[in-house]
């Protein structure tokens, strides 16, 4: 508290130790377009003959204060507009007003309609930002032409998006690990939905209901420290962002090829002004779409007679996503110098899947390998054979092939809302921020049946199984002998159902801030110092009753159906609602198995609270060329970490008061630790502009990123076997943050008419990275013994060595207004990305022998190329969008670490205006039909761990104006 109360009376002192101009008047208005239909946002304005400048707030307003009696000149400039300058004539008091409004090159609407007004808006957004940015917008009667915000994001430099089933999901920026990646939605930082993560999944938010998307890759003293990679901030459309009031209604189809089904997809999106002084602003979004995955994925792996898999895996899913978006927001103007905000979203993402599976287990031949493999061919036969590791014959080994045949019925809901109340006041001299917010999210499930499996295991009955691995993406099986009951569902027996009860996960957080400033006016330019302080109250928590049941007499053939599968024949396999109708109808008839119910739902629960205080102090420097941002940011976190001990004895085991268990038995002790822990986190951005279309920047700053909630909380799984052995999975409460110096530097040439080439490098060095190591008992620096917990063996995350980042960043776009028609309708912009980054880590418990890796989630080399038109009525676009290979999981050892492979995409995006009021527009989504391929290196190749094909999906439909 002492800390904070030095920040603030610091920020006071220094108020009050510089002189204040006296006999001085104001110079305020607005920026749009020639049409009056929007406003301007970082428009910049300068007074020629005191070199003074500043940039348009997002309802296109500027304002100078503390400006001399006397005349002057207003020079106007923004990209891909005309400079327009304007006489005034400044008063010794009181305000004067000048409302400008800008035409583009040679098309008063190129400000407002089309390609080349979201670029316009961008670029003008990334010239004037304090730090290193990247922008998205989209015009008055634009919409993104993505599915949903993370598919939007991949359109800027060092942008990776990795795919669930195709669809964007989570982002990584400059090749970091989601995680540490922070995201904001109109100031309000996001929690996430899932149990597991801090990330938060972007397919939640329809891009239909953004505004724009800035990814701030610098910070400064006034932002929070928790990223490393970028701060995501989203923002939603305000009343005051456009100068007429705005109705659009969107109806469209969505077709995907694999699904062959058309759904629907509609959005309605409005501003209005109902006063000079007061508007509101919303939309709202739905969206359905039906998708068919084609997946083949294979495991344990050996080099035993061939490098072949012990399990492989052939999986159809058949999936339903249905997304509702929606927005409401007021705005205020209180009087000349306040504003005042209500914003609040809400978001629904509800994912019903059907996944049917064919699964061999050959896991019995481990030892051995197949009973032989020749030109790529790999052949298993269910015999009893000689023992290969002895002479004797008397020795034999009986081989068995397992094959299971299971059906996934689970129905997901996941929300995201929030609401913020805020506002600005503004004298000119004083000036405050303040805001006030909630935010939750939550994912439900329950009653889901994930999954009923069907098994038959085949010893000394004939199966001979081959498996074709000369595709090393698609493997693929024959049954060259059959006893008669491979394809017979009624052979096929339920192993168990497991049946989600319930998996609640919710996290939710209380903000509130205040920042407060105050600006001297020199002679060659305007100094400010800024204070502000900040409470986050977070509240995370997971609660799981997962419950299996057994039915001896339930078997493939009172539950068949047929698959959707085009890789190969699955027959027979189980319908989509099969089991799950089956189980319900029949649930009397289930044996209830309380053992492993009671683990699994008593492991997972868990739950903590982070507060975190945070305050800081800033000074501000600004002139017509030099602006610097240099501060030092206190932030200090308190966790209540809870969860739960979990022990499984086996019968005959040894339990904890020395006895031995008659039959396998549950432990649950609840734990609980509290821990604190505070940061101090300089920064510095320096923006230099020694030309009007030139831009040099540099940025250093210190950030950090706390655990993940779920590997902080105290969850400690064991199993111990009837000789005592026990192997072990547990959180890490004394896990401490990723931290990290941050280094940028970058210069931007932004040309007359709209365009700019931008390069940029940076560098990070990022201390405790958390990585899942695996340990024996005798390896330090536990030794066996855990948090009082005794293992043989365990898999602890632990903080690593320093990790390194370096990279470059290139782009370039281009509108070709200035050319004659018809080519000055065309738009190219393209970006390239590299990063290299690298880490020491122990994956097999040994801290005195790590290894290198490149960092998880890190791509190489990325790019995006877009190539359009926009003349007239008709609006063209096609994308491609790359990102190199990347480490997705670590094994204990490197040739089986994880890796998922390159991704090109292309899609098309097609408008044409019909009228001044109705587009029509057309879009083709994964022309290509870009696969997912993930694979590990064992024996220097690439073997397969996962396979996905989703084909392509195209959608078209009306946009209305009114």
């Amino acid at each position: 508290m002492k800390i904070r109360h030095s920040l603030f009376a610091g920020a006071a002192i220094a108020a009050m130790s510089l002189p204040v101009l006296a006999h001085a008047g104001e110079v305020a208005g607005t920026v749009s377009d020639t049409s009056n239909t929007i406003a301007l946002r970082s428009a910049q304005v300068r007074i020629v003959e005191l070199d003074r400048v500043t940039a348009t707030s997002r309802d296109g307003s500027f304002l100078f204060a503390d400006v001399p009696a006397g005349d002057y000149t207003l020079e106007i400039t923004y990209v891909g507009a005309e400079t327009a300058t304007r006489s005034i004539s400044v008063p010794a008091t009181g305000t004067v007003r000048e409302d400008v409004a800008l035409a583009g090159f040679g098309d008063d609407e190129i400000l407002v309609v089309g390609q080349a007004a979201n670029l316009s808006s961008a670029l003008s957004r990334k010239k004037e930002a304090d730090g290193i940015s990247d922008v998205l917008t989209r015009d008055a009667i634009g919409q993104f032409p993505d599915q949903n915000v993370a598919e939007s994001l991949r359109r800027l430099p060092g942008v990776n998006v990795l795919n669930d089933q195709g669809e964007g999901r989570f982002i990584s920026v400059r090749g970091l690990d989601p995680e540490l990646v922070s995201t904001s939605l109109n100031g309000v930082r996001l929690p996430s939905p899932e149990s597991d993560v801090r990330s938060v999944a972007l397919d939640v938010i329809s891009s239909d209901i953004i505004e724009s998307i800035e990814v701030k890759k610098s910070l400064t003293p006034d932002m929070d420290a928790d990223t490393i990679g970028a701060s995501v901030e989203i923002q939603t459309t305000s009343a005051f962002d456009r100068k007429k009031d705005l109705l659009i209604v969107k109806l469209e189809g969505s077709y995907n090829d694999y699904a062959d089904a058309l759904t629907p997809k509609a959005s309605l999106d409005f501003a209005t002004l109902l006063s000079d002084n007061f508007g509101v602003s919303g939309g709202v979004s739905y969206y359905r779409r039906k998708f068919e995955t084609d997946n083949i994925e294979a495991d344990d792996w050996i080099d035993e007679g061939g490098i072949v898999p012990l399990e492989l895996q052939y999986r159809d899913y058949d999936v339903e996503r249905e997304r509702i978006s929606g927005t409401l927001g007021f705005d205020f103007r209180a009087s000349d110098t306040t504003d005042l905000y209500v914003k609040g979203t809400w978001s629904q993402f509800d994912d019903q899947e059907y996944r049917r599976r064919l699964t061999f287990d050959m896991g019995d031949f481990e030892d051995y390998g197949p009973t032989s493999f020749a030109n790529g061919i790999a052949t298993f036969n269910d015999a009893t054979i000689q023992d290969p590791e002895s002479d004797d014959p008397a020795d034999t080994v009986r081989q068995r092939i397992g094959v299971e045949r299971d059906i996934k019925d689970r129905f997901e809901r996941q929300r995201i809302w929030s609401v913020v109340a805020g506002g600005k006041t503004d004298t000119g001299t004083w000036f405050a921020d303040y805001s006030a917010s909630y935010a939750r999210a939550s994912e439900r499930e329950n009653g889901s049946v994930d999954p009923a499996e069907f098994r038959q295991r085949f010893s000394d009955d004939g199966l001979e199984i081959g498996f074709d691995l000369t595709d090393p993406r698609v493997p693929l099986y024959t049954v060259n002998a059959d006893p008669g009951s491979f394809y017979d569902p009624a052979a096929y027996e339920l192993t168990d159902i497991e049946y989600t009860a319930l998996s609640d996960a919710s996290d939710e957080e209380w903000a509130g801030r205040v920042d407060f400033g105050r600006r001297f006016i020199t002679d060659g330019g305007e100094f400010t110092v800024q204070a502000g302080a900040k409470g986050r109250w977070r509240d995370k928590r997971y609660n799981a009753n997962i419950e299996f049941y057994e039915n001896d007499s339930f078997t493939l053939d009172q539950a068949l159906g047929s698959a959707t599968y085009r890789l190969i024949s699955l027959e027979p396999m189980a319908s989509n609602t099969g089991a799950s109708d089956f189980f319900r109808a029949n649930r009397d008839d289930f044996e209830f198995v309380a053992l492993d119910s009671a683990f699994d739902s008593a492991v997972s629960d868990y739950s903590v609270g982070e507060d975190i205080m945070a305050g800081y102090l800033l000074g501000r420097w600004d002139s017509s060329t030099l602006r610097v941002i240099g501060g030092l940011r206190y932030e200090h976190t308190s966790n209540d970490i809870r969860g739960n001990l979990v022990t499984l004895v086996e019968e005959g085991g040894t339990l904890p008061d020395g006895g031995e268990a008659a039959d396998d038995t549950v432990l649950v002790e609840p734990t609980r630790i509290d821990k604190n822990y505070g940061n101090w986190l300089p920064s510095l951005n320096v923006r230099f502009e020694p030309t009007r279309n030139v831009v040099l920047r540099l940025a250093g700053y210190r950030s950090l990123v706390r655990p993940k909630l779920s590997r902080l909380a105290p969850r400690f799984a064991v199993e111990q076997n009837d000789d005592d052995e026990r192997e072990g999975e547990f959180g890490n409460p004394d896990l401490l943050p990723y931290k990290a110096w941050n280094f940028d530097a970058s210069a931007e040439y932004y040309m007359s008419s709209t365009g700019a080439i931008t390069a940029g490098i940076f560098y990070k060095s990022i201390k405790d990275y958390i990585v899942d190591a695996n340990f024996e008992g005798d390896d330090p620096p536990f030794n066996g013994v855990y948090r009082g917990i005794e293992f043989d063996e365990a898999v602890i995350p632990l903080n690593g060595d320093t990790a390194e980042v370096f990279g470059v960043e290139i782009g370039v776009s281009q509108a070709f207004t200035f050319l004659p028609e018809p080519f000055d309708g065309f738009v190219v912009s393209g970006n390239y990305t590299y990063t290299d980054a690298t880490g020491t880590v122990f994956t097999d418990g040994d801290i005195a022998d790590p290894r290198k890796i490149t960092l998880p989630a890190t791509s190489k080399h990325t790019a995006n190329l877009s190539l359009g038109y926009d003349k007239g009525p008709v609006d063209i676009r096609l994308s491609g969008t790359y990102r190199d290979k990347y480490l997705d999981e670590l094994a204990g050892t490197a040739e089986y670490d994880r890796f998922v492979d390159d991704h090109f995409q292309l899609d098309l995006s097609a408008k044409f205006r019909v009228t001044d009021g109705i587009q029509i527009f057309y879009e083709w989504v994964n022309i290509n039909n870009a696969k997912y391929f993930a694979y590990n290196t064992l024996g220097n190749q690439r073997n397969l761990f996962q396979y996905e094909e989703y084909n392509w999906t195209m959608k078209g439909g009306v946009r209305v104006t009114f």
